[in-house]
């Protein structure tokens, strides 16, 4: 298989670019600068991409690689960092600039060598993003000035002879207008590639792959019915039948009507064939979480109270010989097992296997594809679209929507208020009467405050809660921007929030861009 590495020197847009070569229908896999030469060899990739980072490359101690990596004979990009360590390594000069140059930033494209191969199609005039605060002096032997901007003498250059490839800017962010064609020439082009990476051959191999493992063996999976275990379900029911038990735990904290629309399609009278069990653990849940506010004791107890009925669930069905996982492959880097980036948060999908299951080996048939990929490879095997593209959902559900004490009233004040607000957004957009509303929101919902304040109903004087309204645009989940829906629209929620949804008088708007919030309200 076509393969092209990403060597990641700690920067933040490591998973996005290995998704944007993803994109030219190319695999990708993230690594560590530590990596040894010899592995990289081994793996006998089409092109190798150095990623940015948070360093300069002249320091002491400063991420680095020697000049063997670009004697390899394959074709090299560097980005940001990776390409200023390039230069570096090669010869050439990095020095601090006298201003940072951050943003958008016009760049003018020269009519040095790579021209026709790096910057195939891209105008002589062009906006990039830019971050950072050294630049390259000056050139490695044999390289020549592909891009500049006022401030950046060498804001793209090349080694055309020798396949080796710089860009000080991120192509890889939508702010680069012809981002995308840069990489697309460099992963397709210059790398030779025949694009040969898609949904539907991964999941032909995929299902494959399951047989060929599992063989006449049982597997056990946990499905908690949002995207990544249900597209694991659909795969390993199209592989295996039943051999495979989903086991699903309904903890009373989903959204309004999830748990059946979760039993429609992997229960006896859904599309795929496998044993499915529903346990309804809702009082269950409710009892553990009575009295409890603080949100990291909710989210211990909701995990803590899985992992018991789980256990309980898989001793009755006794030994099997595979536990099966919705690991995906951003768990896998964020938990610090790919690429060189910070821990960004401890996954229960990776590493760390339960000792309350008697299994021979764990399968993860999506731990190497991206969130998207998934939905694609969802789509390909017929699990229905509202599914596929439900919006993402936090492992303790509305346990962290709802600020404070948890309690089945609560539960269904955020489930009906929610359910209007979905409805009435989408609606919306479908309905094309607002101009301006181009695009869904990436993530919306409504969750419940823990304050009461005074209303008038009726005539009379009420004492009850305000819902938070939620909407965010954003790209990788890493930052968001509030979404600016029509106000009409969020008239109407507040509407009918306040008339149908018993015990709430006041509704409110969150504009708050991430960081300095996060999306989740806890």
């Amino acid at each position: 298989m076509e393969k092209i590495l990403v060597i990641d020197f700690g920067g933040q847009y490591n998973q996005l670019v290995a998704r944007r070569v993803r994109e030219c229908n190319v695999y990708c896999e993230i690594f560590s600068y530590k990596t040894p030469l010899d592995k990289i060899k081994a793996m006998n990739p089409k092109g190798i991409i150095l990623t940015g980072g948070p360093n300069s490359c002249y320091e002491a101690g400063a991420p680095s690689c020697g000049p063997e990596l670009f004697n390899l004979g394959v074709p090299v990009l560097g980005l940001c960092y990776g390409a200023q360590l390039m230069q570096h390594v090669l010869g050439g000069k990095v020095e601090k600039a006298d201003a940072r140059e951050y943003g958008k930033t016009l760049t003018y494209i020269d009519g040095g060598m790579g021209k026709n191969e790096l910057m195939e199609g891209v105008p002589e005039e062009t906006v990039v993003w830019m971050s950072h605060f050294d630049y390259i002096s000056k050139l490695a032997p044999g390289f020549e000035v592909l891009a500049h901007t006022d401030n950046c003498p060498v804001a793209a250059c090349a080694n055309v002879e020798k396949n080796l490839y710089a860009i000080q800017f991120h192509p890889e962010v939508l702010h680069t207008e012809y981002g995308i064609n840069m990489l697309n020439n460099f992963v397709r082009n210059i790398c030779d590639t025949e694009g040969s990476w898609r949904m539907d051959a991964f999941v032909e191999s995929t299902i494959k792959s399951i047989r060929e493992k599992v063989g006449d063996g049982k597997v056990l999976l946990a499905l908690s019915g949002g995207v990544d275990s249900s597209v694991a379900a659909a795969l390993l029911a199209k592989a295996i039948g039943k051999q495979l038990t989903c086991v699903f735990v309904d903890h009373g904290l989903l959204r309004k009507n999830e748990g059946d629309e979760v039993e429609s399609i992997f229960g006896e009278n859904g599309q795929f064939e496998l044993n499915f069990i529903r346990v309804n653990a809702q009082e269950r849940y409710y009892n553990k979480l009575a009295g409890v506010s603080e949100p990291e004791r909710k989210r211990k107890i909701i995990g803590e109270e899985f992992i018991r009925v789980f256990e309980e669930e898989a001793k009755k069905i006794g030994a099997v010989d595979f536990l099966a996982q919705g690991t995906i492959y951003p768990d896998v880097v964020e938990s610090g097992l790919g690429g060189e980036s910070a821990v960004i948060k401890s996954h229960h999908n990776v590493g760390g296997l339960p000792d309350f299951v008697d299994f021979k080996e764990i399968i993860e048939p999506l731990r190497d594809l991206f969130k998207d990929e998934v939905r694609k490879a969802g789509l390909e095997l017929g699990i229905p679209e509202y599914l596929v593209f439900r919006q993402p959902f936090p492992g303790p559900g509305l346990g962290v929507r709802i600020i404070g004490e948890v309690t089945a009233e609560k539960v269904r004040i955020v489930q009906d208020a929610d359910a209007i607000y979905r409805e009435e957004v989408a609606k919306a957009f479908e309905s094309g009467e607002y101009p301006k509303f181009t695009k869904l929101p990436d993530q919306y919902f409504a969750a419940l405050t823990n304050m009461r304040s005074v209303g008038v109903m009726g005539d009379e004087r009420t004492y009850d809660y305000a819902i938070a309204l939620r909407a965010v645009n954003t790209v990788d989940f890493m930052t968001a921007d509030s979404a600016e829906l029509p106000w009409e629209v969020l008239q109407k929620v507040m509407s009918r929030t306040i008339n149908e949804v018993r015990g709430v008088n006041r509704v409110f708007y969150d504009l708050t861009s991430k960081p300095p919030g996060t999306i989740e309200l806890e």
